[in-house]
């Protein structure tokens, strides 16, 4: 694993803007109408720019949660971006107009730009997932992208941090200079985390993968490429963790359906 010295970069101002092209407003959430290239591009100008931002990566099951929690849809609406994880967000986005919205998902995005930084030597923070998953994640990248570098990872106690530990953990952050740092927590933690450090860090990105820290460390299996782009993703998941997600599954897919029905037929408006 490549562990490098901090190197510290002078930090910009913090902007609250978004990819051109506007959001698409999918029950109240501003989803970014986008592809990975275009995910890839952001992120790198926020990177030379030195502008402080964080990304959602969300699928129907972040759009759920914050119908049930106004503060996290609005931390979803502060966000730079927010990315479609999952496939109905982008058929939703084309029936809206956007035609070359692709699904920007997470284990995707993550492998990507890590590939992208090697050339420019953007440094990475792994921040979430159990404990040791970071480290073995780390070491997985570095192992499949030679020259990456891993600034430093963490892993933090599963209850909320205290006072004492949000300082250590943003100092710690902020030592290490990282240009990007992925937070695996799962949704809404990491959105939350991540709203409520984003001020406090002076690395310019911070994007939120979940799963994605799982997948790439090798602990869990992804679902074949043609089921993830089929939007049967979320059943090939039930049936791999039935216990941890047949709530989260069966109860939000119909009520994100018939919550779409209703403000597609404008029979309920939703404001961003």
């Amino acid at each position: 694993m490549t562990i490098a010295t901090p190197d510290l970069a002078p930090t910009g101002e913090i902007a609250r803007t978004r990819p051109e092209g506007g959001p698409v407003n999918i029950l109240g959430v501003g989803v970014t109408p986008t592809d990975l290239d275009g995910a890839l591009e952001q992120i790198d100008r926020w990177i030379h720019r030195r502008e402080r931002q964080y990304v959602c990566v969300t699928g129907v099951h972040g759009v759920m949660e914050s119908q049930r929690d106004e503060a996290l849809r609005h931390i979803h609406n502060r966000a730079g971006m927010v990315t479609t994880d999952g496939m109905p967000l982008v058929w939703i986005s084309r029936l809206k107009g956007h035609k070359r919205v692709r699904r920007v998902y997470g284990p995707d995005l993550m492998l990507a730009c890590c590939e992208r930084s090697v050339a420019p030597g953007h440094r990475h923070f792994l921040y979430g997932g159990a404990p040791g998953v970071a480290e073995l994640l780390a070491e997985r990248l570095v192992s499949r992208l030679p020259g990456l570098i891993i600034a430093g990872t963490w892993t933090p106690p599963f209850r909320p941090l205290s006072d004492s530990e949000r300082i250590e953990i943003t100092s710690r952050i902020n030592a290490a200079s990282p240009d990007i740092v992925w937070v695996g927590l799962s949704t809404p933690k990491q959105e939350r985390w991540m709203a409520e450090i984003r001020d406090s860090l002076d690395a310019p990105v911070l994007i939120g993968v979940g799963a994605a820290f799982d997948f790439h460390a090798g602990l869990k299996r992804q679902a074949p490429r043609w089921v993830q782009h089929s939007g049967l993703e979320w059943l090939f998941r039930l049936m791999t963790e039935p216990r941890r997600l047949w709530r989260r599954y069966l109860s939000n897919n119909p009520r994100f359906i018939w919550s779409f029905l209703m403000q597609w037929l404008h029979i309920r408006h939703y404001d961003l």
